[in-house]
């Protein structure tokens, strides 16, 4: 089931399974801003990354003395969502632990996500809620790919000095040390080569937001990051894409933690407490 919402300016579609944006289009010019998941490159679109982000070593975590099986990303984009509710200018859906959940990840939880649509402006709310009487470890992230050509930039707020985390390419974890991406400047270029060793994983960005932008044309995207402590951007080397991925969270190095809540950049939520991670991105033409 798909689910869509509009107005004079853009047209929004969200997938049931997954929670997963699908479309977004302007109603101006009839452009489709979001990659549509050819599955002879990348059959994703806008994955939402719960409860862990990237992998974990052999895919397993352990918690409290057991040991747990987890796939990379988590499980949440791999399963059908309760649709919520949809209004004129908002969609709401929700994902909570059921059977196969609790056998993974031994938390009851309720995760909604909530798309607004103002103006030319999409907001992309994740509120998770900590239904249990002890505390809830997790991490959260997006994943949102836009349609792009070799050559385009992300232009950041401010001038940037990044390096990015090192990943293996066989095990998908981080590896000691970073090489340099950016030095006080503000542009990524696109390249054919550029995600050649994986994503570029940033965790000391100063910007708040970063727009998609090219030379041979108008249209832009300027995404804001959510205050997220990590950016993840990737593509497939040479696809016509890039994804913009706010992160509460990062993959597992090579270093095994005894207990998941030690697990790097793992997030707490306190028993009944609530977390909110926000994004929004505004289209222009």
């Amino acid at each position: 089931m798909i689910y869509s919402i509009e107005n004079e300016f853009l047209k929004v579609s969200v997938k049931e399974f997954g929670c997963e944006l699908t479309s977004i289009i302007s109603k101006e010019t009839g452009y489709e801003y979001m990659w549509q998941g050819n599955p002879e490159i990348w059959s994703g679109q806008s994955p939402i990354l719960f409860p862990i982000i990237g992998r974990l070593i052999d895919d397993r975590y352990t918690l409290n003395g057991k040991e747990y099986e987890m796939p990379k990303h988590g499980f949440a984009r791999r399963m059908k969502w309760e649709f919520i509710e949809k209004k004129s200018d908002s969609i709401k859906m929700r994902l909570s632990e059921n059977e196969a959940t609790l056998k993974i990840y031994p938390y009851c939880f309720d995760l909604v996500v909530t798309f607004t649509l103002d103006g030319r402006r999409l907001t992309v709310s994740h509120d998770i809620t900590n239904k249990n009487d002890k505390t809830m470890y997790f991490s959260i992230g997006a994943h949102p790919a836009f349609n792009c050509a070799i050559g385009d930039k992300l232009t950041f707020d401010e001038n940037e000095t990044l390096e990015t985390i090192k990943i293996d390419l066989e095990k998908s974890l981080r590896l000691p040390g970073t090489y340099p991406v950016m030095k006080e400047e503000n542009d990524l270029t696109i390249t054919q080569d550029i995600f050649k060793e994986d994503a570029l994983i940033f965790n000391n960005v100063r910007s708040q937001n970063v727009t998609l932008r090219s030379d041979s044309h108008n249209r832009t995207i300027r995404f804001n990051l959510g205050n997220a402590p990590y950016l993840g951007i990737w593509a497939k080397p040479g696809a016509p894409y890039v994804c913009i991925e706010p992160w509460y969270g990062v993959n597992d190095s090579s270093e095994k933690k005894p207990d998941f809540s030690q697990k790097d950049a793992i997030n707490p939520i306190l028993a009944t407490r609530s977390f909110n991670f926000t994004w929004f991105a505004e289209f222009s033409e």
